[in-house]
Order: structure tokens, then C-alpha cells, then sequence
């Protein structure tokens, strides 16, 4: 009995030792020696106790990644597609910035569509932007988000539940804006 359980975890071992070969693969063959000079190798470098950090996405925000996936997803699944544009605040351009119109553009005119904004921003140029929009009769609100400048109810053309219109919210170093302030949390830029 005792040889029988020898016998088999011998098996076993054996067994292992050649599944685990063929999954690792066949090593490289060396290369033919082509002279009589032997090319000296380099040690690979030993593994870091630390691992490198992984470096800063540098991809510009586009129509595509300025929102989650899922409601990309959702939005070419109804036949809607995106336009880009720059991002305007009030009068001013917005160096970097984007505007996304998402909407069926080879249908029939209509007034289905949402509007996604993005750019970054610094704090003294969002002031004085929010100060040009306030003067032009956006409403302003402050909570630990951010700054929120909302068109007035009686200009908004199609408001969300809550009765707010086109919304930006300016917070540290940046400005989202959509085309009503329930549709600011679908934005996800900048990713992390």
C-alpha cells in the first residue's frame, strides 16, 4: 500500500513537471555563432522593491472619453454621434476647452440633443468669467463642489427635473459645463 501511494504521488510530481513545462513555452534558440568572437550578455537588471509610478495620461479630452463610456455606449445606440467645438464662456474662447453636441445628426431636425463641456481653467480667469456671466443674469450657487452658474429658469429652453438649465460648475484649476446641471455628473474628465 505504502509503495502504491509512492507510486502515485511520484506520477503526480512527473505529471505536474510536464504540464508545467508545456505551459511555459520552449525557450528562444540561441543564435549560430558567426566567428570566433563571443558576444557578451548583460545581466537583466534586478526587479525594483519600489514600482516605478505610472506616468500622467497626456490623451486630450475628446467627445468619446469627456464622458463615461456607458452613456457613449447609450448614445450610439439611438444613432446619435458627436460634434466638437471650442468651448466659449460667455464671450471668451477657452484655450483647451471642448464642447461636445451629442445628437442624431442625419435625422430630421429637432431639438433632442445634450451639450458636454470641458476645459482647464485658472482660478482668476473663472472669476472674472463667472462675473460676466452673473452680469448677464446667470444665477450663481456655491456648495462644497464647486461654483455653479446657471442660466436664469425663465431663459432655460429645456430645464432638468429641478429646474435647471445649461450649468457650469467652475472648481479648483478647471470648468465643466452641460446642458443642464443633473447632466454635469456624467461627466468624468479629467480621468484619473
Amino acid at each position: 500500500m505504502l509503495a502504491t501511494r509512492i507510486l502515485g504521488t511520484a506520477a503526480a510530481l512527473a505529471l505536474s513537471a510536464v504540464l508545467l513545462s508545456a505551459c511555459a513555452g520552449s525557450p528562444e534558440a540561441a543564435p549560430e555563432p558567426t566567428g570566433n568572437a563571443q558576444t557578451p550578455t548583460t545581466a537583466a537588471p534586478a526587479p525594483s522593491a519600489t514600482p516605478e509610478p505610472a506616468p500622467a495620461s497626456t490623451e486630450d479630452p475628446t467627445c468619446t472619453t469627456i464622458i463615461g463610456e456607458s452613456v457613449v455606449a447609450e448614445f450610439e445606440k439611438v444613432g446619435w454621434s458627436s460634434q466638437a467645438s471650442p468651448l466659449y464662456i460667455g464671450s471668451t474662447e477657452i484655450e483647451d476647452g471642448l464642447q461636445c453636441m451629442w445628437a442624431n445628426f442625419d435625422g430630421p431636425a429637432g431639438d433632442h440633443g445634450q451639450m458636454f463641456g470641458w476645459a482647464p481653467l485658472d482660478d482668476a480667469d473663472a472669476e472674472d468669467l463667472q462675473a460676466e456671466l452673473e452680469s448677464q443674469g446667470w444665477l450663481r450657487e456655491e456648495d462644497a463642489a464647486g461654483v455653479y452658474i446657471t442660466e436664469s429658469a425663465d431663459t432655460a429652453i429645456a430645464p432638468d427635473e429641478d429646474g435647471y438649465g445649461m450649468t457650469y460648475i467652475f472648481t479648483s484649476g478647471q470648468v465643466k459645463v452641460a446642458d443642464t446641471k443633473q447632466n454635469l455628473l456624467l461627466i468624468e474628465w479629467p480621468q484619473s
